[in-house]
Parts: C-alpha cells; structure tokens; sequence
C-alpha cells in the first residue's frame, strides 16, 4: 500500500473515530486519473486529503459532497466535457438512471466518475437523569446501534453501564453532528433544569417520561422562564408509543420504537420524495 494511501486511511479512521462528519469521494472509472483515487472533504467543502483528478472536476465534486452531507445520501457523479454530454443530449446538472451529470471545464481532462459518500456519526440518543428508564434506555439505544450520553448528576452515573459519554449535570452541547434524540428521564428529581437544557439544544426529538399532567405543569413553569413557545412545542409528552407499557424496561421499548419510527419514517418519506 502506498503512503498516500495510508494517509488517508488514517485520515478516515481518526475523523470516523473523533465522530466528525465528512464525504469521502472515489474515482470509480476514469480517464484522467488513477481509478481508486479517494478524497476526504469535510462539511466546510475543505479537501481535506486525498486528490481525485485536479481541479476541473473540483466544483462539482465539491457540490455534490455537500448535499450528501446534508441528506446522508450517497451520489455518483459523471464528469464529462462539454462536447461529450452534448453528444448524450444531456444538459450539465442533470440526473439519469441514478447519476448525475456535471461539466469537465477542463475538456482535455476526459471523463471521471466519482462516487460520493457521506460517513456521519452514529445517530445519538442523549438521556438526563438516571431512573430505571433512562437506565433501561441506555442499555437499549446501545444495543441496537445508538450512541448514548447520559446526563445526570454525579451520584446517579453509577447506575449507568457502558456508554459513550457522559456529562455531569445538563450541560449539553447546543449542536452536535448528526442525529440526536433527547429523553428527560429525571422522575422529579431535577425536572425544569434538565427540561430547559433539553429544549435549548439542536436536536431530531426531545421526550419526557412523565404523565402529561405533569408535563403540562411543566411548561406553564418552562414559559414563565423564558422558554419560547416554538421551543415548548417541540417536547413530546409524554414519551414513547402508547404499547400499555408499565415496567421500565417496556417504556424503554416504547421510547426507542417511537425514535427508531420517526426516523425512518422520515428517511422513507425522503426517499419517495426523490
């Protein structure tokens, strides 16, 4: 294996590991570079390592990594000359059987095909508090492909196993790469705080478990501090599919069926949009 290409095999697994998000292009088909040829370009169009043909093919590479960033979908990219695309009678930008098609400004160049995949982190599912359901949350959500960081106070973290992170208090990070979907958990033991920081943070979902009832009271006193209502709308209350779950373990399964519903639903929704 060439330096090259350990470099950027490094560079994929150092980003993949630190959970930022990136696209990592490969010429698949070419005759203006060596097919194989990778780049890793980070969500601020930075071409971070790599080269995939020099910069005639750049833009549209660049474009293309983009919106898969911002869809998490994968596309494949045909970069031809002009004069080749008007043999075909396609129009630069436009998209057939799957590929896109896009300009080679550099006609002596050739054509290239670029498969451009975007490597997100691992969707995150973020607990405050430490009752049994948060507990059985957690040890769920990592069972079946979650990240979890738990938020909770110091003397509750104990009850957690293995997770990702975790977070002492409801410091959390107001955004964060990826999906990420907020349970409040507190069982009255910090409420409004752990609610108020829930409510203030980028995020897919944010639940409580708890009676509506009592979440209800909660957001007249979430309101009188400040919260707006845009933010007070998102809360879902209370959590989870309505399956007559009673143990934690069984409101546990609801609260990750209604995430895991929500989203594909949503991935299913985009895909029929296309």
């Amino acid at each position: 294996m060439s330096d090259h290409a350990t470099d950027i095999l490094d560079t994929i697994s150092t980003r993949k590991a630190q959970g930022e998000p990136f696209a990592l292009a490969t010429v698949v088909r070419t005759i203006a570079a060596k097919a194989g040829a990778k780049a890793v370009i980070l969500a601020d169009g930075t071409m971070s390592e790599g080269w995939i043909g020099g910069g005639c093919a750049r833009a549209a590479v660049l474009k293309a990594a983009r919106e898969a960033l911002a869809d998490g979908k994968p596309r494949l990219l045909s970069v031809q000359p002009p004069d080749a695309l008007q043999d075909q009678g396609i129009p630069a930008g436009e998209e057939h059987g799957g590929v896109r098609f896009a300009k080679n400004m550099c006609p002596s160049e050739g054509s290239m095909d670029i498969f451009v995949e975007p490597v997100l982190p691992r969707p995150q599912i973020v607990i405050c508090g430490g009752s049994p359901v948060a507990v059985a949350i957690a040890d769920l959500g990592r069972r079946i492909g979650f990240d979890v960081t738990v938020c909770a106070p110091a003397a509750e973290q104990a009850a957690f196993g293995e997770v990702e992170r975790r977070i002492e208090g409801y410091a959390l990070p107001v955004m964060e790469a990826g999906a990420r979907f907020v349970v409040v958990s507190t069982q009255g033991r910090g409420d409004e705080a752990a609610l108020q920081a829930a409510l203030a943070v980028d995020a897919d979902y944010v639940a409580f478990v708890g009676s509506r009832k009592k979440a209800d009271a909660l957001k007249v006193a979430l309101r009188e501090r400040g919260v707006a209502p845009e933010r007070l709308a998102m809360l879902k209350a209370p959590a989870g599919l309505d399956l007559g779950a009673i143990t934690p373990e069984e409101i546990a399964v609801s609260i990750i069926a209604e995430i895991v519903a929500g989203r594909r639903g949503r991935q299913r929704r985009e895909i029929r949009a296309t």
